[in-house]
Formats: structure tokens, C-alpha cells, sequence
């Protein structure tokens, strides 16, 4: 009984230790394409517009924007967002935490990104600092678009 008691203690210490382990992962490194990548439209000849006054940019012109690069604990994250007009059509990462829950946590991001068309989503249980990041990076991608 005498030497019961230490090694349950000592079991118990070591359960804890590898209860409140986190590996360090690093992240994938993606090559970065050119910023703000727009393909470019030919001039029309038949659009005229009156002196002082502006046209406005087409419905279906289609904008690649870069968000910020958003560093957390476990790596960082970065998106690409396509707009179509003023709609997100894609959102694409250009990094990402190479873990489970970051991998795990992408697509759901990306996807409930496009059924909101904004920034206001939830975070990802099991994800929330991959999450935040992501959510900081995409709310930059769309003010730098001026959405």
C-alpha cells in the first residue's frame, strides 16, 4: 500500500503533462500570387459617358483580393477572396496551419463565408485561433476591396 500511493500520484502528475502537450506545427508556405491579379477588360467603344459624371464598374467584374497574413499560436492563415461584382464567389488559402482542426476547420470557414457574404461568422470548435485568424484575414481581403 506503501507504494500505491506515489505511483498513482505520480501517474496522475504524468496524465497531466501529456494532457496539456501541444505539438508545434508549422505551416505550409504557399507561393503568393501577384496582388490584386484583375483581368484586364478591353475598352469598349461603344460606352460613352457624359462629362462629370462616372461610370460605374461592371456587375459581373471579377477581383482577386489578398487578405492579411493573421499569425496565432499554431501557425498562420491568409486568403485569397474572388469577388464577382460585389458577391464572394471564392475564397481560396494561401496559408494555413498544416494540423488536424486547422484542415478540419477550412472548407467550414470557407463555406459558411459564402452563404453570409461577409466577415459575421462563427468560429469552428476545436479551431477557434485558426478561426479568428481566418475571420481577421477575410474582413481585410474586404476592406482593401472597399466592400
Amino acid at each position: 500500500m506503501r507504494r500505491a500511493i506515489p505511483a498513482i500520484l505520480l501517474t496522475a502528475v504524468g496524465f497531466v503533462f501529456v494532457w496539456q502537450y501541444e505539438p508545434t506545427i508549422a505551416s505550409e508556405s504557399v507561393a503568393l500570387p501577384p496582388p490584386n491579379t484583375v483581368p484586364a477588360l478591353p475598352p469598349s467603344s461603344t460606352q460613352q459617358t457624359a462629362p462629370g459624371t462616372s461610370s460605374a464598374p461592371p456587375a459581373d467584374q471579377v477581383r482577386t483580393v489578398n487578405g492579411s497574413a493573421e499569425r496565432n499560436r499554431h501557425g498562420t492563415v491568409q486568403v485569397q477572396v474572388v469577388f464577382t461584382g460585389d458577391q464572394i464567389t471564392d475564397v481560396k488559402f494561401l496559408q494555413l496551419p498544416n494540423s488536424g482542426p486547422s484542415k478540419m476547420a477550412g472548407p467550414r470557414l470557407v463555406q459558411e463565408t459564402l452563404q453570409t457574404q461577409s466577415a459575421a461568422i462563427d468560429t469552428v470548435s476545436g479551431a477557434t485561433m485558426t478561426s479568428e485568424s481566418y475571420i481577421n484575414s477575410l474582413q481585410a481581403a474586404i476592406d482593401a476591396k472597399g466592400a
